[in-house]
């Protein structure tokens, strides 16, 4: 080997390692989300880009509804033995695979990097330790043929965390040119930068206590809101509402359906009044509750999403109570930012970096969560 060979080598192997060490800028995934009001399972598959700043395309998007049986399934499922609650966990983690596969297929999606998915949470207690998302077991990757990034709270609430909102790292890196993120899904959720720091919470239920309702008279949902406005005003169920122990807590705080359970249902029912009172009440506790967590300042822009923003009448009642600047985006992010953000959850994931803040969970520290399950 003369003196020149001697060279190139180091030469190469720095330029090989180089190039070994280069993160993957682009990612082809899919992000995966159930949530708590039972509508059914949300699918994205979507391009994550990192070659700036963090960007997105949204190219399919659908939601599979779920079958009464599954969502009696789903809505039980607290109350199970751990045996039966086991078995339940392995029967929905095969269906996972076949609606996901289902969606492979019907989009002819290929080269994908990982599946991301949320699952199903079942258990929420995280000041107990306790935070069970069931549809997260290795299966799923076998059965996929897919590396699978899921079970995203279980570190968090290990850490000291309350295992919720993961969403926010998601509005900072996606979505950083609102003032204030809000989802009304199940739950309502904000999320906000505030002294550089992510602050995000659950702010409170409600499609949870809203679909509870509207399936006693045999409806899924209260179409546009139309019951909830044709009803009574309770002054007594509302005061009562709004003084509820959760709402003077300081973040980070986060809601589980036990809460509703325990605190929320008992004390609607009690009163013994007709759906639509109840419905009107509700809506009103919810607008009031969205309210107290904004500044009421009309050049702060609030992106909201999720479900509840196609209730028209509680849209109109937040205005009422909010001059903040509302905006509803187009329908895709409406309805599947949430698993968008799972999707990038489990890019972050992949790429070691860190994808739950400590000043929104209240973890130890901030962290990469997840597991990854390959097939």
């Amino acid at each position: 080997m003369d003196a020149k060979d001697s060279l190139l080598i180091p030469i190469f192997q720095l330029i090989l390692s180089i190039f070994t060490n280069m993160k993957k800028m682009e990612y082809r995934v899919i992000g995966v989300m159930s949530g708590t009001s039972l509508d059914g399972l949300d699918l994205v598959f979507s391009e994550i880009n990192f070659n700036d700043e963090v960007d997105f395309s949204i190219v399919n998007s659908e939601t599979i509804p779920y079958s009464a049986e599954w969502r009696q399934k789903l809505s039980s499922a607290i109350n199970l033995d751990p045996g039966a609650l086991h078995q339940l966990d392995v029967e929905y983690t095969s269906y996972l695979s076949k609606v996901i596969s289902q969606f492979i297929k019907k989009n002819d999606i290929d080269l994908l990097d990982a599946v991301c998915s949320h699952g199903h949470t079942v258990k929420h207690r995280p000041k107990d330790g306790i935070t069970l998302q069931i549809g997260n077991l290795p299966q799923l990757g076998k059965a996929l043929g897919i590396p699978v990034v899921c079970d995203f709270r279980v570190q968090d609430v290990e850490l000291g965390g309350q295992g919720a909102p993961l969403v926010p790292i998601g509005d900072r890196l996606l979505f950083n040119q609102y003032k204030y993120c809000i989802n009304l899904g199940g739950f309502a959720n904000i999320s906000q930068e505030k002294d550089s720091q992510r602050i995000a919470y659950d702010i409170c239920p409600v499609n949870t206590v809203s679909n509870y309702f509207m399936q006693k008279i045999g409806e899924e949902y209260d179409e546009n809101g139309n019951l909830a406005r044709s009803g009574e005003l309770n002054e007594e169920l509302l005061a009562e509402l709004n003084s509820l122990k959760f709402y003077r807590k300081k973040p980070p705080k986060s809601l589980g359906i036990e809460w509703v359970n325990s605190d929320i249902l008992p004390l609607i029912e009690k009163y013994k009044i007709e759906i639509p009172e109840i419905l009107k009440t509700y809506t009103v506790h919810v607008a009031i509750q969205i309210a107290k967590s904004l500044d009421n300042d009309p050049s702060s822009d609030v992106l909201l999403t999720g479900g509840g923003v196609f209730n028209t009448y509680l849209i109109e009642e937040l205005k009422l109570r909010s001059s903040c600047n509302f905006i509803i985006p187009d329908n895709q992010v409406i309805d599947f930012k949430e698993a968008l953000i799972f999707a990038l959850l489990g890019v972050l994931k992949l790429r070691g970096e860190i994808n739950v803040l400590s000043s929104v969970t209240g973890a130890k520290i901030d962290h990469s969560s997840g597991r990854i399950y390959e097939p």
